[in-house]
């Protein structure tokens, strides 16, 4: 549905997913429930690690003052500790924007709350901003820790490798040894040349045969296929 952008003082709902597979209903029904106006609702599936979203872009640059934003969560605005920050601060205080936090009621900035209410939301902010940064950052560190001591343990990432045909063994020692060129191992089990340079390299490092001879001349090869 395209959306109109409503010169008036209104109220607008944001809705983020991050991939097209997530679901975005729990967030409609809830700025339906909030009495977000149908058309004024803005969906967009992006990645929240900053502010450089089209929708998010185009719907920011209409709001007016005193015009209400609402989010069902802090990390459906985003999960940038300090865009975050700048964000609220740029609508609020500059824009004169308010925004709604539909999970986290001490978030409401519209102008009915007492100076009180808007300086707890700005602290409040600025803590749910601090511990979701925080707490990615960790999970970033934990990744790295666990993909570090899966590969100390032998663990291999990416695609799986496509299984050998039973001579590569033989065709591999034997290109370790020099008395065959990688060329004329790959022809002879149908892989490329680097595929078999790459797979042999490995095999034989496992296989612990040392320093790899330098290669023999063409006489003194083994002629694959005769």
């Amino acid at each position: 549905m395209k959306k109109r952008w409503n010169m008036e003082n209104t109220t607008y709902g944001y809705v983020r997913v991050s991939t097209r597979e997530q679901n975005e209903m729990r967030q409609l029904n809830a700025m339906r429930a909030f009495g977000v106006a149908e058309e004024n609702i803005i969906i967009e599936k992006q990645s929240g690690k900053d502010f450089r979203r089209p929708l998010y872009q185009k719907m920011v640059n209409h709001l007016q003052p005193d015009d209400v934003l609402v989010v069902k969560s802090i990390d459906r605005l985003g999960r940038n500790y300090r865009e975050i920050l700048e964000q609220w601060a740029g609508l609020t205080k500059e824009r004169g924007v308010a925004i709604v936090v539909l999970d986290m009621p001490l978030l409401d900035t519209r102008t009915d709350r007492d100076l009180t209410g808007v300086l707890i939301a700005d602290i409040v902010l600025q803590l749910l901003s601090y511990v979701a940064q925080t707490e990615r950052e960790y999970i970033r560190q934990r990744q790295a820790e666990g993909i570090a001591a899966a590969r100390e343990r032998g663990v291999r990432f990416g695609r799986k490798p496509i299984p050998m045909p039973e001579q590569f063994t033989g065709l591999a020692e034997a290109w370790w040894h020099g008395r065959v060129t990688a060329v004329q191992a790959g022809k002879a089990l149908g892989i490329s040349r680097t595929t078999f340079k790459h797979r042999a390299e490995e095999w034989c490092a496992a296989a612990g045969l040392g320093k790899r001879a330098a290669p023999c001349r063409a006489e003194g090869r083994i002629q694959i296929g005769k």
